[in-house]
């Protein structure tokens, strides 16, 4: 392998998501370039930056039937239990909840934690409280799945932030995924919540940083062998 294309292979690429606030942020800085040129280079910074935002890099998932993943990067703010969004029909008593608090420097890829169908899609606009805050869950804008597995329906809640103000979802109601396949992301800073059936221990704790696709915050089957994997 050459010297370029080694150093292009430790380069991630960039979800096509983000290529026009790329672009809006390098015509920017040619703007403050020609203006002053200090300004200039503070422009190519944030430039920079926001090109890590929408990196979207190459992910090894855990395959057995059973897993579930973590569907963002960032740490583990929050394991409780608590109501569901009432628009996923999840029922009416708490359960367990696993947050994860995407800071701005992480992938903001979203993935999904199980294989399974998507049964609903359920989007609800709101406030932009910080998003590490307890109450954000029910007061932020959110889109929310339920996917159907054999063990159960998991519900996976997108939370908009103090800082992001665009929710995308890449999927839709009636579509099957696979653990740790692409299903949205959140456009700078936010949180994910994973809701799980009755019944569940999970493999994480408070404080952990979690990888999207790869770290398994519960395992339905813990005495089934085989574990395989798939780089997505």
């Amino acid at each position: 392998m050459s010297i370029s294309n080694s150093i292009r292979a430790q380069i991630p690429p960039i979800h096509p998501e983000g290529y026009p606030f790329i672009g809006a942020f390098a015509l920017v800085s040619l703007i403050l370039f020609w203006i002053f040129a200090p300004l200039g280079w503070v422009g190519t910074l944030l430039t920079v930056w926001c090109a890590l935002f929408f990196r979207d890099p190459i992910r090894v998932t855990p395959q057995r039937e059973g897993l579930v993943v973590a569907p963002a990067d960032g740490r583990i703010s929050m394991i409780t239990r608590a109501l569901p969004p009432a628009e996923l029909g999840l029922g009416d008593r708490p359960l367990l909840r696993v947050s994860i608090f995407m800071s701005v420097f992480n992938v903001h890829v979203n993935r999904s934690p199980v294989a399974g169908r998507i049964e609903k899609i359920a989007y609800r606009p709101g406030a932009f409280i910080n998003a590490e805050l307890d109450k954000a869950s029910e007061d932020n804008e959110r889109n929310s799945l339920a996917i159907s597995t054999p063990h159960g329906k998991i519900g996976v809640v997108q939370i908009a932030g103090l800082v992001a103000r665009r929710i995308v979802s890449f999927v839709r109601e009636g579509q099957t995924v696979g653990a740790g396949e692409r299903f949205g992301l959140i456009r700078f800073g936010s949180r994910l919540d994973v809701y799980f059936p009755d019944g569940t221990e999970v493999l994480v704790s408070e404080g952990q940083t979690a990888i999207a696709g790869e770290t398994i915050l519960a395992d339905f089957d813990v005495a089934v062998p085989g574990l395989s994997f798939r780089s997505q």
